[in-house]
């Protein structure tokens, strides 16, 4: 044999070598009870459960760009053995994220495991109170989260696109029958929703199928996306859209029927009363919502009076804004606002040029504040941000949310607008809203959250409320202090913004602690926020479905400006505003006691530099 070929020999078997031996680690750290990595460890879990989430492969828009889009036919798995599983693996999880010593781990590891322990630990306490909630309800559920999900993430770009939109539609008599099982679980129990939530799910479910299917949103949706696709013939569209027609129809259509049924059943065993205390164990279940959702352990007492003392100052300064322009404040804030109020000039007209208007309003204010990023931040995500209308079959108990876009960039993150009632968004409010949905707010620190590299895919969607929603909060305030707000009116609504959710601080707690009613929380939030009144009960039914939730924006917002003020005591002139918002959004979203540490960690080696 050569010298040349025996060398080539030895170079096909020391690279068959290293495929080998990279085969067989990879295995390792697929199937071994402990990976050598804890990063591994973790990816592994959040991979497996994506396995089992269809739709969550679809949201993150990985797969389709290796050809893999198999998962695009199928809707997830919404039994209660499902259910099942999903807690004994996050059992089996925990114990193994145990086996990971910190001595062993880098600090950042340290960190990605505490952030993980946090969650699956909270999981495990909620596990024996999983039935203590309303899972269809006016703000979530899959009556109206699949119609959205299939409207946001499921592209159609060509004719197995297509295959797979009608396979998911065919599915949803499947997910809605899955979905029966736990309703049915929860009326043995006794849990049964508010008279009004109940009415609010009868009004949505019977508008959802009052219209005939091929005026329904899966519907619609569906041929949109088709007549936008090159990649299928005007036949294809044509068949395609009559089978949809039919399965919606035959087999969505009776699915909605079966749980307008299950609702009415429902009505004769509810009562007015709206907080969770009010099933078992209530208070408890309560105490863990707000640790769950403000990562802290302030009890309710503590957050009601922090809520009352905001409350009284915000007013305080809005009142003094509006006496500067002229405005009579003598008789309180409630009637200096409904001059304000009256005032036609501040609303968009409620036509569809107006909302028209509105939506062309919200991106100009995000295409302004983009270009002024810099001076604030030394990092910005690649993804870009569009905003679109709230779909009109639930816009009506809906507000204004984001989205977060694709990983692999096919989708842009979105805030969704409402438009429904334009009294509820006037124009001093426009500002506002975008910073907090868009950037500096979600989208910005949910978009480079995902966009982070080496750190486990758990640290890059870390799911606290206090952290996300009180980074957007402090965004709102953060573009004032940058000078975005200049108008005094504009600067009412950044300061009615924060009023509203300090607000929140005291109805939230107000119905789950101190039993008020549903009206008595609706009274309290019309007298102390400019809000309109479908606002209002929109709100306040939101915060009886999600007790707990509510608290966390003025709760995470309160923390991070602590901190910020702690930097800038200790470091003074070395205090780098571009510095600590790289410290709070480069490490993902994080429980409040965990970025507490990795501030003061970064105060103590700029001052020992």
């Amino acid at each position: 044999m050569s010298k040349t070929k025996l060398w080539i020999k030895r170079i096909g078997m020391g690279l068959g070598l290293i495929v080998l031996v990279g085969a067989l680690f990879g295995w390792h750290e697929w199937s071994a009870a402990k990976p050598f990595y804890l990063n591994n460890y973790l990816n592994r879990f959040l991979a497996k459960v994506a396995m089992d989430s269809p739709e969550m492969q679809t949201q993150l828009g990985f797969l389709e760009g290796v050809g893999i889009t198999g998962h695009n036919a199928h809707l997830d798995d919404y039994s209660m053995a499902a259910s099942d599983k999903f807690f004994a693996d996050v059992h089996a999880f925990h114990a193994g994220l145990l086996q990971y010593d910190d001595e062993d781990l880098s600090e950042e590891e340290q960190v990605s495991k505490r952030v993980t322990l946090w969650l699956t630990q909270f999981g495990l306490d909620l596990e024996p109170y999983r039935y203590h909630n309303y899972p269809m309800n006016p703000m979530n559920g899959s009556h109206t989260g699949v119609p959205s999900f299939m409207d946001t993430f499921h592209a159609v770009n060509d004719g197995g696109d297509a295959e797979n939109y009608i396979s998911r539609l065919s599915e949803i008599g499947r997910v809605f029958s899955q979905e029966m099982e736990s309703l049915e679980a929860r009326k043995s129990r006794n849990i049964v929703p508010p008279t009004f939530i109940i009415e609010r799910n009868l009004e949505t479910l019977r508008g959802f199928v009052g219209v005939e299917p091929s005026e329904n949103i899966l519907y619609t949706s569906f041929v949109t996306k088709m007549e936008e696709a090159g990649d299928i013939t005007d036949k294809q569209r044509e068949r395609f859209a009559m089978a949809a027609e039919t399965i919606i129809r035959n087999v969505v259509y009776p699915a909605y029927d079966t749980l307008i049924e299950h609702f009415e059943s429902l009505l004769p065993l509810s009562d007015i009363y709206a907080g969770i205390w009010k099933m078992p164990d209530g208070d408890k279940v309560y105490q863990l919502s707000l640790k769950l959702f403000n990562t802290t352990d302030k009890t309710p007492d503590e957050i009601h009076q922090i809520g009352l003392s905001e409350v009284a100052r915000i007013q305080a300064e809005i009142l003094e804004i509006l006496a500067g322009e002229g405005i009579d404040t003598s008789g309180g804030f409630k009637a200096a606002m409904d001059i304000v109020k009256a005032d036609e000039s501040h609303y968009f007209e409620d036509s569809d040029a107006g909302r028209e208007a509105m939506l062309a309003a919200y991106t100009d204010v995000i295409n302004e504040m983009y270009e002024g990023l810099d001076a604030a931040f030394s990092r910005l995500p690649k993804a870009g941000v569009e905003v679109r209308r709230i779909q009109a079959f639930q816009e009506k108990t809906t507000p204004a949310h984001y989205n977060q876009p694709a990983l692999d960039g096919s989708r842009p993150g979105i805030f969704y607008a409402n438009l429904y009632d334009v009294k509820a968004e006037p124009k001093y409010g426009i500002k506002t809203l975008s910073y907090h949905e868009a950037v500096p707010g979600h989208h910005l620190q949910v978009a480079l959250a995902m966009e982070l590299e080496g750190l486990p895919f758990i640290r890059r969607i870390g799911p606290f409320s206090a952290f996300v929603e009180g980074w957007a909060l402090y965004a709102e305030q953060l573009a004032w202090e940058m000078g975005y707000v200049t108008d005094p009116y504009d600067n009412v609504g950044r300061l009615l913004s924060e009023l509203f959710r300090s607000v929140r601080l005291v109805v939230d707690t107000g119905i789950h602690a101190k039993r008020w009613t549903r009206e008595e929380a609706i009274t309290y939030m019309m007298d102390n926020v400019a809000n309109a009144e479908s606002d209002a009960v929109r709100e306040i039914e939101r915060y009886i479905v999600m007790p707990g939730q509510a608290t966390a924006y003025k709760i995470g917002m309160i923390e991070i400006l602590a901190l910020r003020e702690q930097a800038k005591e200790a470091l003074g002139e070395d205090f780098d505003i571009r510095e600590f918002h790289a410290v709070v959004l480069e490490k993902g979203a994080l429980p409040l006691t965990v970025l507490r540490e990795q501030v003061e960690k970064w105060i103590a080696d700029k001052q020992a530099a």
